[in-house]
């Protein structure tokens, strides 16, 4: 989730360099903190912080996978396919759970072999950051608007679509009891981001699906989700070629719906079920739709 606190940023220094014409990976890293100190409120101000840090170690306090696939055009004469849509889990493993393995399914990948062949006819480019630790991954939280993995942000930058997702709690979410009482059905999707055309898709596609979702930035909505309708210009979602992508907020019992047991990323990666298939299907559907108007030039 994205949250309302305010944040110390690295991106800030993102445009003036821009302007003077820096390339952009050294842009991001001339900005990146020299320390790895956390903010007040104890979370880092950006990965390039938490990468910093001497008590963190990848691959046993957390990971980063991506997939970025190859694409060639060898021909004078004829127009082949590129990726349009990438999927990004930027809290996955313990974080926010569930999220890096949709990230994966949606992708066209088995959560249970990320690095086999896909099990899908169609594949997205991808991004994950994971939290490994046994107890307390919600330490490794950097906010969305926040995130400056080099990866990440270029992953985003050379697609014209992506869907990031997150993770939060119902009772986080400020939804007119009356459609969603607490003691009811507490799987929500609350759909973000700035493209209203894919927000509308995955809305309409998860609801034929069978779970529940909201549009964040309907007018029903918009007063009441602002913390997580993904509306912020940095988010990664937003920063693809087109400046607008889509973010989904999924409830703890949406996500833990997906697995016959979802207590850790081993359970997760065997026991992905059918409601699973149900919605990794609702997104890429929704995706299509979208890439079906964006024709290759």
């Amino acid at each position: 989730m994205q949250r309302s606190t305010s944040r110390r940023t690295v991106l800030t220094a993102f445009a003036a360099a821009a302007t003077a014409g820096a390339p952009v990976l050294g842009q991001l890293a001339a900005a990146a903190p020299a320390s790895a100190a956390t903010t007040a409120d104890g979370e880092y101000p950006s990965n390039t912080a938490l990468y910093q840090d001497p008590t963190r170690h990848e691959g046993t306090d957390f990971s980063r996978r991506y997939r970025r696939h190859q694409q060639l055009d060898p021909s004078m004469s004829a127009t082949y396919a590129f990726p349009r849509t990438a999927v990004l889990a930027l809290h996955g493993g313990g974080i926010e759970i569930g999220t890096s393995e949709l990230c994966l399914g949606i992708a066209g990948y088995s959560p249970g072999d990320p690095a086999g062949t896909p099990v899908l006819p169609s594949v997205h480019d991808y991004w994950m950051f994971e939290g490994l630790l046994s107890i307390g991954n919600s330490a490794l939280h950097v906010t969305s608007k926040n995130c400056d993995d080099h990866v990440a942000l270029s992953t985003a930058a050379s697609h014209l679509n992506v869907l990031s997702l997150h993770g939060c709690k119902f009772d986080q979410l400020n939804l007119p009891t009356g459609t969603f009482p607490p003691t009811g059905d507490r799987r929500v999707a609350v759909v973000g981001g700035l493209n209203g055309a894919l927000r509308t898709e995955l809305v309409k596609e998860l609801k034929a699906a069978g779970f529940p979702a909201v549009d964040s930035l309907s007018p029903a909505y918009a007063d009441l989700l602002g913390e997580f309708n993904g509306d912020h210009v940095d988010n990664p979602c937003n920063r693809t070629m087109l400046r607008m992508g889509a973010q989904l907020e999924l409830t703890t019992e949406l996500r833990t719906s997906l697995f016959d047991d979802s207590s850790s990323r081993s359970a997760r990666a065997a026991t992905w079920n059918a409601e699973f298939v149900k919605f990794r299907d609702a997104c890429r559907r929704a995706i299509a739709t979208v890439e079906a108007t964006q024709p290759i030039l």
